[in-house]
C-alpha cells in the first residue's frame, strides 16, 4: 500500500449541505430556518441557558456553601509512593515531578501516612500528617518542613 492508494472508509465522509442554493435543493428561500423570528435573523439567537426571559435554571436553584477563593490546595503523595526510590535519598518536591509521582504541585505537596515505608529517606515537603511523620522516622528516616 502507498499513500496515494489511501481512502477513507465508505460512508465516513459526508459532503456538507449547502443552504440556500436554491428551491430545487429542498433548502433553498429560507434555508431550514423557517418563517421570521429571532433565529431566522443573521445573529439572531439566543445564549446557553437563556429560557425565554423566565427566571434561568441557573438562578432559580439556591447556592450553597463558600468557596474560598484563597484556599490553599496540596499535592498528596502517600509513603507507600516513597518505597520505589533507594535508601538515603532526599526526596523533594522537584525529584516527584521529575519521576511523575506528582504532576502539579498546586500549592505545595502534603505527605500523607497511607501504607507502609520500608525505606530510610530524608523527606522535603510543605505538609506531612502525623502517621506519615511517625512511619517515616520508624523506618530511619527524617522529615523536614520547606
Amino acid at each position: 500500500m502507498k499513500l496515494h492508494e489511501l481512502t477513507s472508509a465508505p460512508g465516513s465522509r459526508k459532503e456538507a449541505f449547502r443552504k440556500g442554493r436554491g428551491i430545487g435543493t429542498g433548502n433553498g428561500k429560507t434555508a431550514g430556518r423557517g418563517h421570521k423570528g429571532q433565529n431566522a435573523r443573521s445573529g439572531g439567537g439566543v445564549r446557553p441557558g437563556f429560557e425565554g426571559g423566565q427566571n434561568p435554571l441557573y438562578r432559580r436553584v439556591p447556592k450553597r456553601g463558600f468557596n474560598n477563593p484563597f484556599r490553599k490546595e496540596y499535592a498528596i503523595v502517600n509513603i507507600d509512593e516513597l518505597n520505589n526510590f533507594a535508601a538515603g535519598t532526599e526526596i523533594t518536591p522537584e525529584l516527584l515531578m521529575e519521576q511523575g509521582i506528582v504532576k502539579n504541585p498546586q500549592s505545595g505537596i502534603k505527605v500523607l501516612g497511607n501504607g507502609d515505608i520500608t525505606v530510610q529517606l530524608t523527606v522535603k515537603a510543605n505538609k506531612f500528617s502525623q502517621s506519615a511523620v511517625e512511619k517515616i522516622q520508624a523506618a530511619g528516616g527524617k522529615t523536614e518542613v520547606i
